[in-house]
């Protein structure tokens, strides 16, 4: 019998721990059976020298026990186990106690093992640190650990590690960091968490209670890190500033309003240049403690996509039905859409801009293998050659009604396409009054260069009606009416069959029609819809007019949990490329791609479904990322061949254009 056997369907796993502490405990296991003949294990233990059953969480209590001692120097004899901890008549057993080396009946570091999620093992730990008043709590469950030093009751703030038996407390918490340190100790790999459930954590203790607008605070100290770990990937020998590092509290505050001011000052036209941090000095303190560890830069931009997704899930975004787009469906698109150095992409209703971003890398990928480029990570900290910036800075662009939502998109733009972004805050459906919009000096001050370069792309230099993209992408809102009249007027799909405008017309019917006037003659389009809009027969007008401008190239069925936990909305791509004398001649009859995702990405409850390795570890793909049950594309060989790369296939067998 091995710790896997003892583990298995348990929530404990052992990917916390060496193969060498692994393979001791294995070794000293004893088998036995029990009187009705099924065998269980014990194990003669360290700290109380008596065998012990060796159930889950013993067996990640043990594992804990030789990592104490062999990697953080802690003798048996400082440890207790079970240790009494007293509310007034009833006493609790906390799992591990380190005890301090001055004081030996005093606690100095409280363990828990027993509850095997976070939020409860922290509020247990909490308990614990407050009765007894030790400075330092751990939680473990082998698959994920965290560490906290209790500053008071209401507050325990998130150190990088505990110190070793040499160390101080102050040792770990004033420990300054290159980029490199933060690469090796990135918590969200090490101790495999997500940004999203830190900013959760931060939300619930600190953030809820601290007066303040959860997104703007939180957007503020993700934009302020992106800017550090920017500065000293461009300068490998600087000091990481986004830390505690035994800063008083106010010395904290200056320190983090400076980077703040630095990136805003670089990146302009995200926020009003005189913002200032709202939070208290000991709540930001706290805040920083819990992401100094987070290494956000990687090369897919999904770590602070996830937790932006979140921020703005309790926002106007889902009230409007726009949701971000998940990474593995836009990834699928770009493929299937296949852009070219000197195309001009656009999103009408970017969100985050994740249609942009990976059309971005993709088209990088490609100068990169005909160059003989290494492609490293592409969102990564190096600087860009000029030819890969300026081909952002002239073809990528993206459009969004949503404040926020431009926000977020222009920062990520502008850190990925290194300094450039044509990301605008516009209603793509109300066209007739970007000239109204364009006339407030605010707006234009931060939009002026990409207002430019679209007007550049206009048929007609009089209207915003027609533009030469080559591409459009986009998840536009499916939910909702329009019903001003002055703006269905200009739509055909706005009218019904005798011409006379509608009282209503849903938001993305008008999109589908917004999306072709976007596109250049043999441009292509990948747009998401509700699947209704390709079965129902009240809405055999819209397919008739698509069928009528573009040859329907594909139509990719997604499965119903692909935008939970938003929405159960069953949803559908189309990829269409207009009617083109040269590119896309007219044909009355001709053959359609259709696929339907199996692997569904995401369970019931909206959280991604991850591929496991053969000893229940997730799978991580060449970036150290995790990779998404999905059968969409190919990722990394990981997932094996998908959709993208059959329909690929089929394009070169019909000789569509973008394919040759």
């Amino acid at each position: 019998m091995t710790i896997y056997d003892i583990l298995k369907d348990s929530a404990y796993k052992t990917e916390q721990f060496s193969q060498t502490s692994i393979d001791n405990l294995n070794g000293r296991i004893i088998e036995k059976t029990d009187k009705k003949g099924k065998p269980y294990a014990v194990v003669e233990c360290l700290v109380r020298k008596k065998q012990i059953t060796l159930k889950p969480e013993e067996v990640v209590r043990q594992l804990l026990i030789d990592k104490l001692t062999n990697d953080y120097g802690y003798p048996l004899s400082r440890m207790q186990l079970e240790y009494p901890v007293y509310f007034g008549r009833e006493v609790k057993r906390a799992d591990i106690v380190i005890m301090d080396e001055d004081r030996p009946t005093v606690p100095y570091i409280i363990i828990e093992v027993k509850k095997p999620k976070l939020k409860e093992g922290k509020e247990q730990l909490k308990s614990y640190c407050n009765s007894t008043g030790a400075p330092i709590a751990v939680w473990c469950n082998g698959e994920q650990i965290a560490y906290y030093n209790r500053k008071d009751p209401n507050y325990f703030e998130d150190i990088r590690d505990i110190p070793k038996a040499t160390q101080t407390l102050m040792d770990v918490i004033s420990e300054r960091w290159t980029i490199e340190d933060l690469k090796k100790n990135d918590v969200l790999q090490k101790d495999k968490i997500s940004l999203k459930d830190k900013i959760k954590d931060l939300e619930d203790e600190v953030l809820a209670n601290a007066g303040v607008d959860v997104f703007e605070e939180c957007f503020k100290l993700i934009f302020a890190k992106l800017y550090d770990e920017l500065m000293s990937g461009q300068n490998k020998s600087r000091y990481l500033e986004f830390t505690n590092a035994g800063r008083t509290e106010y010395k904290l505050k200056e320190a983090i309003q400076d980077l703040f001011n630095a990136a805003n000052k670089k990146w302009k036209g995200v926020f009003d240049e005189n913002t200032k941090i709202m939070l208290s000095p000991s709540h930001l303190s706290i805040c920083v403690a819990s992401l100094q560890s987070v290494k956000l830069f990687n090369s897919n931009l999904e770590v602070v996509d996830d937790a932006f997704e979140y921020l703005m899930s309790k926002s106007s975004k889902g009230e409007k039905g726009q949701f971000f787009t998940p990474r593995y469906v836009i990834e699928m698109c770009v493929r299937m859409l296949n852009p070219h150095e000197n195309e001009k992409m656009i999103d009408t209703a970017c969100g985050s801009s994740g249609f942009p971003v990976h059309t971005i890398f993709n088209v990088w990928d490609k100068m990169a293998d005909a160059e003989g480029r290494p492609k490293g990570e592409l969102f990564s900290l190096d600087r860009k050659p000029d030819t890969y910036t300026e081909y952002v800075k002239e073809n990528i662009f993206g459009i969004d009604f949503d404040e926020k939502a431009v926000r977020v998109a222009r920062t990520l733009n502008l850190i990925a396409g290194d300094g450039h972004t044509n990301v605008l805050h516009l209603n793509t459906l109300d066209y007739d009054r970007w000239d109204e919009t364009a006339k407030q000096d605010d707006w234009m001050r931060i939009y002026h260069d990409g207002f430019y370069r679209l007007k550049d792309l206009q048929r007609d230099k009089k209207s915003y009606r027609e533009f030469d993209f080559d591409i459009v992408m986009a998840n536009p809102p499916f939910a909702g009416d329009i019903k001003e009249t002055r703006i269905l007027g200009r739509y055909e799909l706005g009218k019904n069959e005798k011409g006379k405008t509608q009282n209503k017309v849903g938001r993305d019917v008008l999109f589908i029609e917004r999306n072709l006037d976007f596109l250049k003659p043999g441009g292509r389009m990948a747009i998401v819809l509700p699947q209704g809009r390709f079965n129902n027969s009240s809405d055999k007008y819209i397919r008739e007019y698509i069928a009528e401008r573009c040859r329907i190239l594909a139509v990719v069925g997604l499965h119903g949990n692909t935008f939970k936990p938003h929405t159960g909305t069953k949803t559908s791509v189309l990829f269409v490329q207009k009617w083109d004398d040269v590119l896309c001649p007219r044909k009355d009859d001709y053959n359609i791609f259709f696929a339907t995702q199996q692997k569904q990405g995401k369970d019931n409850s909206g959280d991604k479904i991850y591929i496991k390795q053969s000893d229940g570890t997730n799978a991580l793909d060449g970036h150290g990322h995790l990779v998404v049950e999905q059968d969409l594309y190919n990722h990394d060989g990981i997932t094996g061949n998908g959709i993208a790369e059959a329909f690929a296939e089929f394009a070169k067998k019909e000789g569509l254009s973008f394919f040759q």
